[in-house]
């Protein structure tokens, strides 16, 4: 494994770090103009960044332990790569002059699990690259242009929640976000709850193919309404007359808004609770991105004692589950549910609350 005082030949000129993301309410609402609540994660990306001394970019992933290199005039792979120059090159149309860089990147938000490790690797080069060469680039900005180089050099076509809740949330409150105006606060989390998320183990292999699916779905029924997107809908029970499949997509957008309106304004824990399980049962039966073992996850945490909710989070197709839990009962409730959902072979794991383990691990590090 390569250090980064091996890679810089000492200590790099900048760190920076961002975190991953959970979205307790509003899941596929931000491609609609809609609203959304995620909560910053524990987990961070962090990258460490100096010029280059020998006049090529030099990008290394210390959690994939790979390397790209490449001429100014070149471009990166497909990869990690991309994400990293995408940044640099929107940075660079902004009239800022970037030179060849080293980069040094590490991880613990897990790839795949839904938690938005692609948006903390951007907002955390975006941070470095700001703090390194002393530009102007407030934290809207910088969510914009993370999510312009996921789409223009990822070539995921991704709406902008996970880029504004790596560059604006923290792990205490939620994040209110209207996608469209892009307003946005801090809402704290409903009174005496800790929240749980636990990796289905489930790699989401069609969540790409389905996302772009679901998102041409949301579009040809705002048309066939009359609306600009679906937010727009003012009458909810005027989805009722869209054909199949449009009218249960669009029914899961507009009641999501809903929730999300609903839960942002302040409600109790119990009620949060029945507002998650409720988008749970619309991302299963009317948008359909979930899998039996993100069904079966949730209904074991919500059998646990002191759940109040549980739902999917992130794309579906595979990927975590998220719970609300009474304070003091989370770990145990994950445990007891990750012990019966792994019985039959599967590898789940747990993500929040941080494991022991793992804490001690990071520290160290």
């Amino acid at each position: 494994m390569v250090t980064t005082d091996s890679f810089f030949g000492g200590a790099p000129e900048v760190h920076a770090s961002a975190p991953g993301r959970v979205n307790l309410l509003g899941e596929h609402t931000d491609y609609n103009d809609g609203f959304m609540l995620p909560v910053a994660t524990p987990q961070r990306t962090t990258v460490a960044m100096s010029r280059s001394g020998d006049g090529n970019f030099i990008f290394y992933s210390s959690t994939l332990d790979a390397n790209v290199t490449f001429a100014p005039e070149g471009s990166a792979p497909s990869g990690f790569g991309s994400y990293i120059e995408g940044c640099i090159r929107l940075v660079e149309a902004e009239g800022v002059q970037v030179p060849p860089l080293r980069v040094w990147v590490s991880t613990d938000v897990p790839v795949g699990s839904g938690l938005s490790s692609s948006a903390a690797l951007e907002v955390a080069t975006l941070r470095a690259l700001r703090e390194l060469l002393g530009f102007e680039l407030d934290d809207v900005k910088l969510a914009r242009l993370a999510q312009r180089a996921e789409i223009e050099y990822a070539r995921v076509n991704c709406g902008i929640m996970d880029q504004m809740a790596s560059s604006l949330a923290d792990e205490s409150n939620m994040l209110f976000i209207d996608a469209r105006s892009l307003e946005h606060r801090l809402a704290p989390l409903p009174e005496g709850v800790e929240i749980i998320v636990i990796d289905s183990g489930i790699a989401r292999k069609l969540a790409g193919s389905k996302y772009n699916e679901r998102r041409a779905e949301c579009e040809e029924a705002s048309r066939k309404l009359g609306v600009k997107a679906l937010r727009d809908v003012k009458d909810p029970e005027s989805v009722e007359a869209l054909p199949e499949p449009l009218r249960r997509r669009a029914r899961h957008v507009v009641q999501e808004n809903l929730r999300v309106l609903e839960a942002a304004a302040g409600v109790p824990a119990e009620r949060f609770g029945e507002l998650m399980n409720a988008s749970h049962f619309s991302l299963r039966d009317d948008y359909e991105v979930s899998i039996p073992e993100l069904d079966e996850l949730c209904e074991l945490l919500r059998a646990q004692e002191g759940v109040v909710g549980a739902r999917l989070t992130g794309a579906g197709f595979g990927g975590a589950c998220v719970a609300l839990c009474k304070t003091g009962l989370a770990e145990r409730a994950a445990a007891a549910a990750l012990d019966e959902y792994n019985r039959n072979g599967r590898e789940g794991r747990i993500l929040i609350p941080v494991p022991t383990e793992r804490k001690e691990n990071n520290e160290s590090v």
